[in-house]
């Protein structure tokens, strides 16, 4: 069962590309799994796809139709609006395209893709788990749960323990809700990658604009709850005159920074999981590759590519932990920079503190006497 799971993608894109001009072109069957889609694949029938909601707006208007009426290079027409998906020779490769006077013009396309639905989809299963682990703590009090509820509240404290409370201290309760749903979500999202059936197989943490997304959320939360001390820093940093007037050149870089920090994120966590998913199909690619050479090798190469498959899926279910794990830690770092508080003003504000208990403590003194 797992060799078949490993081998599916592959399988299922070879048989397609070769339906086209009867070679395998690996270019097309990798960039095609890695990518977005208008439909959910079925394992082991890439013809068959489950439709999904295409909703764009064209020169007329709004049009929601199903994605099946413009596969396998069908146009859709509704009233005096076509519709196709464009071939691949096409400036839009891939993406739906109207038909005017002739000419392939874009529309706005807010359609329903694979990796939107997926995102719902993850979003669903987050709040399911989320909302378990509530439930039963509001019927059962402070009794640890077990199995499957026992492992995500084992998470939720190793996550809550070691990274955002020992990060961020007493800031830690504000945001910890942001930071767990951050790790449960992209944790979540890299397992449902690893799957073949659905509703796995969308390549969302491989799709950097998901990736930017949760990196510019995390600079929103970064500089939105910043503290004075953090933009003094970042405008009239601590360093000689001549480092910042009257050439800015400290505050230039720490305002570069504050951008490098969620570019970062995004291409960390993107070329990770795109990595381990390319790895995986390149070396079931290797099969057919070697078979259309030589059938011995095709033999040969099937039994090592199937176990370095396994051993690959066995590696990215570790590597999706850590990435999740990477990520949640570096945003927690990036927010706790940004929880920064003048020193010396707060040792002013104790030394003055101090010295009032003190003349307080001798004022009762000397009352008493």
């Amino acid at each position: 069962m797992l060799l078949a799971l490993v081998a599916a993608p592959a399988v299922s894109a070879a048989d397609a590309e070769e339906g086209h001009d009867g070679k395998l072109d690996p270019k097309e069957i990798i960039f095609e799994h890695l990518g977005d889609g208008y439909g959910w694949e079925v394992p082991f029938n890439h013809h068959v796809r489950m439709p999904l909601p295409c909703i764009v707006i064209g020169k007329d208007g709004l049009h929601i139709f199903s994605s099946s009426r413009i596969a396998d290079g069908k146009t859709y027409v509704d009233g005096k609006a076509e519709f196709k998906i464009a071939g691949h020779d096409s400036k839009y490769k891939g993406k739906i395209v109207e038909i005017v006077d002739g000419h392939e013009e874009k529309p706005i396309d807010i359609s329903i893709t694979k990796n939107v639905c997926a995102i719902f989809i993850t979003v669903l299963i987050v709040i399911a788990m989320m909302f378990a682990v509530a439930r039963f703590h509001r019927r059962n009090g402070f009794h640890a749960p077990r199995k499957g509820l026992g492992a995500i509240e084992s998470l939720i404290v190793f996550i809550y323990d070691s990274v955002v409370k020992e990060t961020l201290g007493d800031n830690a309760k504000k945001f910890a809700p942001y930071l767990l749903t951050v790790f449960f979500f992209i944790f979540t999202m890299n397992l449902m990658g690893l799957m073949v059936v659905f509703p796995g197989g969308a390549n969302l943490t491989g799709n950097i604009a998901v990736t930017l997304v949760l990196s510019i959320i995390t600079f929103l939360v970064t500089n939105l709850f910043a503290t004075k001390h953090y933009w003094k820093e970042i405008f009239w940093p601590d360093v000689p005159l001549w480092l910042k007037f009257p050439l800015p050149i400290m505050p230039a870089i720490e305002i570069f920074g504050m951008f490098t920090k969620p570019a970062a994120l995004t291409v960390r966590l993107f070329a990770n999981m795109m990595g381990g998913h390319m790895i995986v199909i390149v070396l079931t690619l290797l099969i057919f590759i070697f078979a259309a050479v030589n059938p011995v090798a095709g033999g040969a190469t099937t039994v090592v590519s199937v176990l370095f498959s396994i051993f690959m899926l066995l590696i990215d279910v570790l590597v999706s932990f850590i990435q999740a794990y990477v990520f949640t830690m570096l945003s927690t770092i990036f927010i706790s920079l940004a929880q920064a508080k003048e020193e010396h003003h707060e040792k002013k504000v104790e030394a003055r503190e101090e010295k009032e208990n003190k003349a307080e403590a001798a004022q009762l003194a000397a009352t008493q006497k």
